[in-house]
């Protein structure tokens, strides 16, 4: 993992944190009661906010930094039969996996955060994670009793920062809003896609077929 300004933040706090608690323990041990507790009250306090910026950092760690719109990958969508196709995707960073999936439709969706002005200058900006692709059906009927496929495109984490700010309120200081977007497009024929991520979300766009040269 790559050393931010958050996580550099968050060594410094906990650091400063284990010093000023040995202090008051000292202090305390020489009698000096009053002097012991408030370094030991800051110090916990120190350790704490070095705990929260640290999971932050891990938590975080794997989100993508969104600026302007971006290609997150690009998607080869094969039909292999009645209702049933593959779908080849070729990532950012140079990996490709791929899927097989049931139904109409290529479904995609993504986590996006959107930290506060402030969280900018500890290197925080708004950014992305590929959640899962899926298959969907056209039919409401057979999207409740036909055969699902989904897989997940995030990797497993220490720390789920998305789930996270929903079970810890005291994020919303730092965190302005935490959404999820989906995006799908037919699945009939096969088609060379964009899976683009904008700052208002996700997208999908057939990329047009080279022509012949000549």
């Amino acid at each position: 993992m790559t050393l931010t300004p958050l996580g550099i933040a968050a060594f410094v706090l906990a650091a400063i944190g284990v010093v000023l608690a040995i202090a008051g323990l000292l202090s305390l041990l020489r009698l000096r009661p009053l002097r012991g507790l408030v370094r030991l009250l800051a110090g916990g306090l120190l350790l704490s906010l070095g705990t929260l910026f640290g999971a932050l950092a891990i938590g975080v760690h794997g989100y993508r930094a969104l600026t302007h719109e971006e290609v997150a990958a690009r998607i080869s969508v094969l039909p292999l039969g009645p209702q049933r196709f593959a779908a080849t995707f070729r990532f950012r960073d140079g990996s490709v996996a791929r899927y097989e999936l049931a139904g109409d439709e290529i479904y995609v969706d993504a986590h996006i955060l959107k930290w506060h002005p402030w969280a900018n200058m500890l290197g925080l900006h708004t950014s992305y994670e590929l959640a899962r692709v899926a298959g969907r059906y056209v039919s409401i009927d057979q999207e409740r009793a036909a055969q699902r496929s989904v897989h997940a495109l995030a990797p497993e984490r220490p720390i789920d920062l998305f789930t996270m700010r929903r079970r810890q309120g005291r994020l919303a200081i730092m965190l302005d809003a935490e959404y999820g977007s989906a995006t799908f497009v037919p699945a009939d024929e096969p088609k060379e896609l964009e899976l683009r991520v904008t700052t208002t979300g996700l997208l999908m766009r057939e990329v047009p077929a080279a022509r012949p040269a000549g």
